[in-house]
């Protein structure tokens, strides 16, 4: 079994769709007609069946996922190996990252970390968690930080032990509200009166802002409006749209150029932690162990007022 057409396998499995599944291996849909053919052909058993839902896997093709999940790792450790065993510290490193993340903190700090590794060639892509998140399942990136999910946007079940999480920073959240509205404080009962400015339902940001609600016994914010950015929600809540609670890094300019005042959250302190998540390998590729070890020595948590982040713990495989 080639591996060529065991990821078209995974891609086609994972998307129930042959067009969209095209569209990840980057491939015309006759291409993946064609390998998924081929590969039936080899094992001799059909591995999908057609249905309203779009394309579901048929008990052989249930039966072969798990086992092209771990064929495709194997590859990626035999590539990774050989390349441990070259002298020079040379390398590609592909890192996912939410906007907000790579703006404010991770393009300055990939600043010096290619400084200090110079031989090894580093792309940034920039996406949502969920996107990320697929990329790095995908193989497409090696690394993706993004901020923690809430345990009620995570897909039911058990974690997924194919990949290693750590904590690298914890960012303060920070309440936002247009410049003219700059009282030194707010009580919860105000605040429970006002209109906020969000990220629609499911988003991670939303599930900060929910948390913080019901954490400072608020209920559900009530909605001036969704947007689909934190810098439109900046640029809303500047134009006096209603009151805002996102990262403070995401903010921090506009706060300083004086487009919105930030007051103090009344409730519990609150801070969104950022994660780093990986694939575990039995030997990771030199640029990427790099790349892990320099965050861990020097990927430095912004603090919050009277908030301590919590430490991570270290590295695994």
């Amino acid at each position: 079994m080639h591996p060529r057409l065991l990821k078209t396998f995974l891609a086609v499995a994972r998307a129930r769709n042959v067009t969209r599944a095209a569209q990840q291996v980057n491939l015309a849909q006759s291409s993946v007609s064609d390998q998924i053919q081929a590969l039936e052909t080899e094992l001799g058993a059909n591995l999908f069946t057609r249905s309203r839902q779009g394309l579901t896997l048929t008990p052989a093709g249930e039966a072969l996922k798990p086992y092209a999940e771990d064929l495709l790792a194997l590859a990626d450790d035999a590539r990774a190996v050989i390349d441990a065993t070259k002298a020079e510290a040379a390398g590609s490193l592909s890192i996912g990252a939410l906007e907000t993340i790579a703006s404010a903190r991770l393009a300055g700090w990939l600043a010096g970390f290619r400084a200090a590794h110079a031989g090894i060639d580093i792309k940034l892509k920039v996406a949502g968690s969920g996107e990320l998140l697929r990329r790095l399942e995908d193989g497409e990136i090696d690394v993706a930080l993004c901020f923690e999910r809430a345990p009620e946007l995570e897909d039911a079940g058990k974690p997924d032990l194919r990949f290693a999480r750590r904590v690298v920073a914890a960012e303060p959240l920070a309440l936002i509200v247009p410049p003219g509205d700059n009282r030194a404080d707010v009580d919860l009962a105000a605040l429970a009166e006002k209109h906020f400015v969000a990220t629609e339902t499911g988003c991670v940001y939303r599930a900060m802002v929910d948390k913080a609600f019901a954490e400072a016994g608020l209920g559900k914010p009530s909605l001036a409006a969704e947007a689909g950015s934190i810098d439109a929600i900046a640029g809303l809540v500047a134009a006096g749209a209603g009151f805002g609670l996102v990262p403070r890094l995401a903010v921090a300019a506009a706060i300083d150029r004086g487009e919105v005042a930030e007051l103090a959250w009344p409730g519990p302190v609150r801070s969104a932690d950022v994660v780093m998540i990986w694939r575990r390998r039995r030997v990771q590729p030199p640029a990427l162990k790099a790349l892990l070890i320099a965050v861990g020595e020097g990927f430095v948590p912004v603090k919050s007022d009277g908030a301590r982040p919590r430490h991570a713990a270290s590295l695994p495989s």
